[in-house]
């Protein structure tokens, strides 16, 4: 699809791949974890082909999530670094939540709230990566004591409900910014979605003579 004249590139082609790669992973381990965590649950092995299977690719599917977000960290590290104007805008978070624009600071690529969602996740998915291998029977049950494993299983449980907190957050926050999906999905946005949401990332291309995703440094 070719992108709207006039437009700004918010995200490339592969940084959207990569999104959408780590997301869907996501959701098949959220669906799989609680078909496992909870008896109530179990109706969602179905759509799995039955416990065993759901039991088995559960933890493979959480590997590819792991690959998947170290590719993310590849891509959005340095515009999640804390920035000095970080601050201000959690100051300002009232006029944030209650849209008004023009009392929020001005904010780069990624604002502190976006910034929050991917190092929690970093921290969140770590935890369910090492607490997973200690609880992934199959294959390190015999490098494990039994209180490793039931330790694993808690912070496994705790990590996991984290991350699905956070992800709500993230999910409704996109939703709620109108014009977030889209950027998400087609990898562009207006230039008055940038002035809105993010005008000091919006000066940087300005200054640089770029249309995005960021300038050259």
């Amino acid at each position: 699809m070719t992108q709207p004249h006039g437009t700004l590139t918010r995200y490339t082609l592969l940084e959207r791949i990569n999104h959408w790669i780590t997301g869907l992973c996501f959701v098949l381990l959220t669906l799989s974890g609680l078909a496992l965590f909870h008896p109530l649950l179990f109706w969602l092995n179905g759509l799995f082909g039955g416990g065993q299977w759901t039991r088995a690719i559960h933890p493979w599917i959480g590997i590819v999530l792991v690959i998947s977000y170290i590719g993310l960290m590849g891509q959005f590290f340095r515009d999640n670094l804390p920035s000095s104007g970080d601050g201000a805008w959690i100051r300002s978070l009232r006029f944030v939540l209650t849209n008004r624009d023009e009392s929020v600071p001005e904010i780069g690529r990624c604002n502190p709230g976006q910034k929050f969602v991917f190092w929690a996740m970093a921290l969140l998915i770590a935890v369910l990566f090492v607490s997973g291998i200690v609880i992934w029977q199959a294959h390190f049950f015999a490098y494990t004591t039994i209180q490793q494993q039931r330790v694993g299983h808690l912070f496994h449980a705790i990590a996991a409900t984290g991350a699905i907190v956070v992800w709500i957050v993230h999910v409704y926050s996109a939703i709620w910014i109108r014009g977030s999906v889209r950027a998400m999905t087609r990898g562009y946005v207006t230039p008055g979605w940038a002035w809105r949401h993010h005008r000091k990332w919006l000066r940087e291309l300005a200054a640089s003579g770029s249309t995005g995703p960021r300038p050259n440094r």
